[in-house]
């Protein structure tokens, strides 16, 4: 197989953490009864208007600066024009022409390797309905239609798989860490879409292919993987990739084609008439910037500076915030910080994997967990005596 080239671009829709709608007042939630979280602004009714969500605007801009983007404080929507069965009103309010944030950046390790990849830009639309395709029709759940989301577009800087993952990854963990989204991809409330092309040198791009929905960091990898042997295969026959959308089959290990695209659809975009320009307050933005949450890097590099902890021992503890949280109680309680961290990461965690329990509904108390450790360091009991009263 030759070697080619590869570019890759990711595009992200998020799903905000709001209590309501981007337009309207109907409740955001996650697998209730079908149409039940919806109101009349949700399915078009003539007549009704958007109110924007100041909420989702807040969050909107949190991503925007955990990102290193550049943020509008002028907000502008836009009209989407395109019909299609999960889209009631005929149209979708999005960012098309001004987005809240433009080139950004996030930083990636992969292998130890540190690279920047550029964010194109974050703009804040709607999501659509949800459908159901059975033997007896398609059906149609509107409590997903006017969810707020941010569109995070990347730079085309990705050039393997396995950047594309830590990409994805990267992203996934900062949005968490700042409760911008809950990102449970697995619920569809961060939803990945890839671009790959394959072309014999950098200076030339290839044909793009897409990949559609893919729904967890394991399957982006994947993915990317099997669409660029896919590729190669075809270059190294003499024939050649035709752009397309296709998605990833976790049963055959490949992309399988969902349709061909012969140019780019011609969506009317025209500025929002039913939402006016809004200017926001400089001091607004700053009041949100300056109480950001910490992100997932600082944490790292703080536990290292702080509890003395190597880079694997904090970057373990740090992939789940809840451990983290829990390290940092018993941290502050004891100093052997080190200790506490190889309690968190070893015992504690191998037994509420056994029981099929989290760190967030862990009953020990930090303090008693603490204790133990000091009787450990003391010699007052033994590590294997430690085992068992824990265990109790």
């Amino acid at each position: 197989m030759s070697e080619y080239f590869v570019t890759i671009g990711i595009e992200i829709h998020c799903e905000l953490k709001t209590k309501t709608k981007m337009f309207s007042g109907a409740p955001t939630s996650f697998g209730e009864v079908a149409n039940t979280c919806v109101n009349e602004i949700d399915l078009g009714h003539p007549g009704t208007l958007p109110c924007v969500n100041r909420h989702a605007v807040e969050l909107a801009i949190k991503a925007c600066t955990a990102m290193h983007c550049t943020i509008d404080p002028l907000i502008r929507f836009d009209r989407k024009n395109y019909y299609y069965s999960d889209l009631p009103k005929g149209f979708q309010i999005t960012q098309q022409f001004y987005p809240i944030g433009k080139d950004g950046y996030v930083e990636i390790d992969v292998d130890g390797e540190k690279k920047k990849i550029g964010i194109e830009r974050i703009h804040m639309e709607e999501d659509t309905a949800k459908q159901f395709h059975k033997d007896t029709g398609t059906y149609i759940d509107f409590n997903r239609a006017g969810t707020p989301l941010i569109e995070i577009v990347s730079r085309p800087d990705m050039h393997s798989a396995k950047e594309a993952a830590a990409y994805v990854d990267t992203l996934r963990k900062n949005l968490f860490y700042i409760n911008v989204s809950d990102v449970k991809m697995e619920e569809g409330s961060m939803r990945c879409d890839v671009n790959i092309s394959l072309s014999p040198d950098k200076e030339t791009l290839g044909t793009k292919v897409e990949i559609k929905n893919l729904n967890s960091i394991a399957n982006v990898q994947k993915a990317v993987q099997a669409e660029i042997e896919r590729q190669s295969a075809l270059l190294d026959a003499g024939e050649k990739v035709e752009q397309a959308t296709r998605r990833y089959d976790e049963a055959q290990k490949t992309t399988v084609l969902m349709r061909k695209k012969e140019g780019n659809v011609d969506y009317k975009y025209f500025p929002e008439p039913n939402i006016f320009p809004i200017q926001l307050d400089p001091e607004w933005i700053k009041n949100i910037q300056d109480n950001l949450e910490e992100l997932p890097q600082a944490r790292m590099e703080r536990f290292a500076k702080e509890y003395g902890l190597n880079e694997y021992d904090a970057s373990v503890l740090v992939a789940d915030r809840a451990m983290a949280d829990y390290f940092e109680k018993v941290a502050r309680l004891t100093k052997e910080t080190k200790k506490a961290a190889n309690w968190v990461i070893g015992d504690m965690s191998a037994w509420l994997n056994k029981n099929a329990k989290s760190f967030e509904s862990l009953e020990v108390d930090p303090e008693a967990i603490a204790q133990l450790i000091d009787l450990i360091a003391k010699g007052d009991i033994s590590g294997k005596q430690g085992k068992v009263v824990f265990e109790e």
